[in-house]
């Protein structure tokens, strides 16, 4: 028994509670489509995408409880293309300043703080130009003198 209670409590680490989703749910595209199959869950793939996103794992390796990772995946992506997940994060911003829970001096990102990494500026771009391989000069007299003090030397 002990082993199924925590096997529970771990299933739904990172899983939505009934507060989040009750938050979440108005904010979303609607969930069943007028024709066609109807789709998964919008809870069950929010809970897909959160453990995806909170592990770092590959979609590859998504849990089955939250269906085919393909699936899951290409919500994700939809969402992302259709600007929704901009919209959740601004109404939950609003939500938050409404309450006063917002603080604009944590919240706020100045531009020129953010460092670029050392490659990202100043270098020149483009590719190389080729350089000569060893094997060109290969049948060409030696350039240094040493060679040929050494031959003239024992003459």
């Amino acid at each position: 028994m002990f082993a199924k209670l925590v096997y529970d409590r771990d299933m739904r680490r990172h899983e939505l509670t009934d507060e989040q989703w009750q938050r979440l749910a108005p904010l979303l595209p609607p969930e069943r489509p007028r024709t066609g199959r109807p789709n998964r869950t919008h809870r069950q793939i929010l809970n897909g995408i959160h453990w995806r996103l909170k592990t770092g794992a590959p979609w590859r390796d998504l849990p089955e409880r939250y269906g085919p990772w393909q699936t899951v995946y290409s919500r994700y992506r939809r969402w992302q293309q259709a600007g929704v997940w901009d919209r959740i994060l601004a109404a939950l911003h609003v939500e938050a300043d409404g309450r006063g829970d917002f603080d604009w001096d944590v919240h706020f990102l100045d531009g020129s703080v953010v460092r670029a990494h050392q490659h990202a500026a100043g270098a020149k771009g483009g590719t190389p130009p080729p350089r000569r391989s060893g094997g060109a000069g290969a049948g060409s007299a030696p350039s240094s003198t040493s060679g040929r003090n050494a031959t003239a030397s024992r003459s």
